[in-house]
């Protein structure tokens, strides 16, 4: 068995004509995102999208990021970031039977080789992530359900201290009694995060987060402890996950772009 997994994060899609943070055009480029899915010499089994779809949380929006999903032609599965709002987003892709129709946006898809649970790790009106201890009673069921089945847990915000100031301010508080739960199973191949807008690697509760490019800017790696929140414009790009049930999880980070080549040598 085998199954190749796309990873898209923080979308920042805003209403038609309008730029995101008055700079770029996010519609545009998460349709260049979806084009370079489309073009790849596999086509992905399956898109997660891990949060931010949208930059407001606005009705116009999710309109807008509904029909740039609907055209990529993958099935895929989405969870919310803190620029997305909630009920909007519930509203937005009622289509989706995997979505709860109340309360946080917790679900488990079982529907492949690889079982996926996405975790809404949002604080409405807050930008910090977290899970109440319903939702972590939640997950803990979910994951002693199946301790065989390889799984993918999905939030949007990275449960660790990532060094960057302006970003560590609005991480997950407090991610000890998640990482519990996930420690609880054997079976977790990987965590996938979004939200810092940047490709992170962290050996995590028994197994591994990653965290995803943004189709649209790249935060800055900036260390300092006085350093200033700073982006720029690319490099862009998303995340493949490739499970087979001989190796596991390979996971590889594919740039957005145009770039010379392709050259007869390795």
């Amino acid at each position: 068995m085998r199954m190749l997994i796309a990873q898209l994060s923080d979308l920042h899609v805003r209403p038609h004509g309008v730029k995101y943070q008055g700079v770029v055009d996010s519609n545009q480029m998460l349709g260049e995102a979806i084009e370079h899915l489309l073009q790849m010499d596999q086509r992905p089994d399956l898109v997660l999208v891990t949060g931010d779809l949208v930059d407001e949380g606005s009705p116009a929006e999710y309109e807008v990021a509904k029909a740039l999903l609907a055209s990529m032609r993958i099935p895929y599965l989405a969870i919310p970031g803190n620029h997305d709002h909630r009920e909007n987003f519930r509203k937005a892709f009622a289509d989706q039977s995997y979505l709860p129709g109340s309360g946080p946006l917790h679900y488990c898809v079982d529907d492949h080789e690889v079982r996926i649970i996405g975790l809404d790790s949002c604080v409405p009106g807050h930008h910090h992530g977290s899970i109440d201890v319903a939702g972590l009673q939640w997950l803990s069921d979910v994951l002693q359900s199946n301790t065989s089945k390889p799984t993918v847990v999905m939030l949007h915000h990275p449960p660790f201290f990532c060094g960057i100031p302006y970003m560590d301010e609005y991480r997950y508080v407090d991610p000890r009694p998640l990482e519990a739960v996930l420690k609880q199973a054997g079976n977790v191949e990987i965590v996938l995060c979004g939200h810092v807008h940047r490709s992170m690697l962290r050996r995590w509760a028994n197994t591994v987060v990653c965290t995803c490019p943004s189709t649209v800017t790249e935060i800055d790696l900036q260390l300092r402890p006085t350093a200033q929140p700073s982006s720029h414009v690319g490099p862009r790009g998303c995340m493949l996950h490739l499970w087979d049930e001989h190796i596991g999880m390979v996971s590889h980070t594919s740039q957005i772009g145009a770039f010379a080549g392709p050259y007869a040598f390795a």
